[in-house]
Formats: C-alpha cells, sequence, structure tokens
C-alpha cells in the first residue's frame, strides 16, 4: 500500500489548473494524461464516475512520467478506500457528509472536500480540513462569493470547480484565498470521445501560458 504524506495544498497550488476528466475508454486515459502534462497541466482529476476509472488512475500512474493523477467525485467512504486502492496522489469530493470526512480524517491519502456554504466550509474545518473544493463555483456567486469568505475564513484555501471556464480564469486566480482552478473545459468530454488530443493539447497550453501571464506581475513584486 502507497503512504502518502504530502498535502493538498502541497499538491494543488503549485498546479493552479486541475483539469477534470470523465474518461470513459481505459484506451483513452495515457494518450489524453500524456497530452495534459506535456502541454504543463500534470495534476489531474479523474471522477470516479465511469467503470473504467480506477484502471485509468493505475494506467497513467504507471505510463506517464510526471503525472499527480487524483480521484474525484469521491462520494462515500466506499470511494475514498477506491481511490486509495487506485494509488491516487489525493482525492476530492463535490460536498461532504460525516462518514465521509471520519473516513477522509482517519487515513493520509490527501483529501479535499466540497463546501458550497459557510456553514458547510465550518463543518469541514471543524473536522481539520482546510484546502476544500468550491462546488459549484460559478453559480454560487463565483469570484466575489469566495472574496466575502476571505476575511471570516482566513486560513482556509479553496479550488473552485463547476461550472468554470477560460472566461473567469484569471478571475479566480486573482483570490489570494484560491491556490488552483478546476474545469472540465480544459478537456471536454466530447473531444476526449473523438481522441482530439491536439486541440486538448492547444488549449491546455494556452490556458497554461494565461495563468503565467497572470501570476507574473505578482511573481516579480
Amino acid at each position: 500500500m502507497t503512504s502518502h504524506s504530502e498535502t493538498p495544498l502541497a499538491i494543488l497550488e503549485p498546479a493552479r489548473l486541475i483539469p477534470l476528466l470523465t474518461i470513459e475508454r481505459i484506451e483513452d486515459a495515457v494518450p489524453l494524461a500524456k497530452t495534459l502534462v506535456e502541454a504543463g497541466l500534470p495534476v489531474l482529476e479523474i471522477a470516479l464516475r465511469t467503470k473504467v476509472a480506477p484502471n485509468a488512475i493505475k494506467a497513467i500512474l504507471r505510463e506517464v512520467p510526471g503525472a499527480v493523477p487524483g480521484a474525484g467525485n469521491v462520494m462515500t467512504p466506499h470511494d475514498l478506500a477506491l481511490a486509495r486502492d487506485t494509488g491516487a496522489r489525493f482525492a476530492l469530493s463535490p460536498g461532504s457528509t460525516a462518514a465521509l470526512l471520519e473516513a477522509a480524517a482517519a487515513q493520509d491519502l490527501p483529501f479535499v472536500p466540497g463546501v458550497a456554504t459557510a456553514s458547510e466550509l465550518m463543518t469541514v474545518l471543524s473536522a481539520g480540513f482546510h484546502v476544500v473544493k468550491f462546488f459549484p463555483g460559478a453559480t454560487l456567486g463565483g469570484a466575489a462569493t469566495l472574496r466575502a469568505m476571505a476575511a471570516p475564513f482566513p486560513r482556509v484555501k479553496f479550488c473552485p470547480t463547476g461550472g468554470t471556464s477560460e472566461d473567469d480564469l484569471e478571475e479566480w486566480l486573482a483570490q489570494p484565498n484560491v491556490i488552483a482552478v478546476g474545469g472540465a473545459w480544459l478537456a471536454p468530454l466530447e473531444e476526449i470521445r473523438q481522441k482530439q488530443w491536439d486541440r486538448i493539447g492547444a488549449r491546455a497550453r494556452a490556458a497554461v501560458q494565461k495563468y503565467l501571464a497572470k501570476r507574473a506581475p505578482n511573481a516579480a513584486a
């Protein structure tokens, strides 16, 4: 069994952009991951919503050097155990339950619970989690909501997903409490189905250049 010692912050913050991937055919896993890693996006969220997702994570770990695959759509303690068994480097959930938080706290796989409200955030904070997924971010007030969350929750770091797009990418990443942004738009399901790796790669490279340009002034300051 793999030992996990990294924290969600250590994994997500350097990445800044997290492609959210739905993989329906195992043969798509490796070329898709290679495309994204070569474009500068090594941290990947593979949704546990297809039968092949667990084996896709295993294949990426085995065959794509530099890839950091995580398991997304983790809903139950069983899902969390499955994520760990695949060798996933981290796990994320769109929400949280008492059972899921308890299971996550009892093991060392880096886990990012999802929140939609201040009350939910207080619950996950009480369980010891300070890096959270904000979902569905675009329909819950967008970046303005996280600006409002910053003062009462100064220690919390967010990874917004759900309706994010390249149009609002810069606004999300400009928020000091946002460590990374997840998005299915980086590798749309229909393009994966059609094996449009060149198109996915070009979009990913453009997104990487966009966020690097956004970070550059801060880095120079």
